[in-house]
């Protein structure tokens, strides 16, 4: 069992290798990731801030969460893009044939798309304090916010995987994406769920961006997370779970 278990971690550093290395030879891929959701900070901060009453005096604090899992959402899209291209080229299929652990070849993907996409949240991060942003919160609240961000990467990155192991064209497998991006558009991400219509503030406090959302923006600014944590956590690990079953099974049927 050891043996196994060592032979299957040292498959899936060669392929986490293999896949960080296409992401450092095409730096644009991190590069497209971050610069829509710098543009929309700049944006909301610089323009829309003055007009939207959060009940803050620094908008890009409230921001902030929502624009991270916007990146998130948008950074997974490359790892539906890349497992297509594999699958559609044949290369799962020859790693197959050589001696390597079946199930390394998905896992590297996954990980590639937790690495890139650390990589992203910390360049805006970078930008989002250089516009303003400032955390009172200790090293425990950061290293939390850090297990939500990359247990909500994990959930959308096994979503992913559904995605790019099904779709028969490149424009399918990263068009899941894009109902993802816009969700946290209608959550607490922006604005308060007060100032939304009924059935609209319904389905922005009951949909999971808005927990999480939450739960970060308290962890940051040192604020009482209540319950929202909890309810976020839940969240994240129950998308995962399913969709790591889903993705597990369209990878053992089609290879």
């Amino acid at each position: 069992m050891e043996t196994v278990k060592k032979h299957f971690f040292s498959d899936l550093s060669v392929m986490l290798g293999r896949s960080m290395r296409h992401i450092f030879r095409s730096l644009d891929t991190i590069v497209t990731v971050c610069l829509t959701p710098i543009a929309m900070m700049l944006l909301f901060v610089y323009v829309f801030g003055g007009a939207i009453q959060t009940g803050t005096d620094n908008y890009v604090n409230y921001l902030l969460p929502g624009i991270l899992l916007i990146a998130i959402a948008s950074g997974i899209s490359y790892t539906a893009y890349r497992l297509f291209l594999d699958k559609q080229r044949g290369i799962i299929e020859r790693f197959h044939s050589m001696p390597i652990s079946r199930s390394a070849v998905l896992w590297g993907h996954v990980l590639t798309s937790v690495v890139s996409n650390v990589i992203s949240v910390i360049i805006i991060i970078l930008v989002a304090l250089i516009m303003g942003f400032r955390s009172s919160s200790g090293v425990l609240p950061w290293l939390a916010v850090a297990g939500i961000l990359v247990l909500f990467t994990l959930a959308l990155t096994w979503i992913a995987a559904i995605a790019g192991l099904s779709a028969k064209s490149v424009e399918g497998a990263s068009a899941f994406s894009y109902p993802l991006i816009f969700l946290p558009f209608i959550s607490s991400a922006f604005v308060p769920t007060d100032s939304m219509q009924t059935v609209v503030r319904v389905f922005a406090e009951n949909q999971p961006v808005t927990s999480i959302v939450e739960a970060i923006r308290a962890l940051l600014s040192g604020q009482p997370v209540g319950n929202d944590i909890w309810v976020a956590l839940a969240w994240c690990i129950g998308i995962m779970l399913v969709a790591y079953i889903f993705a597990m099974r369209a990878y053992k049927k089609r290879f």
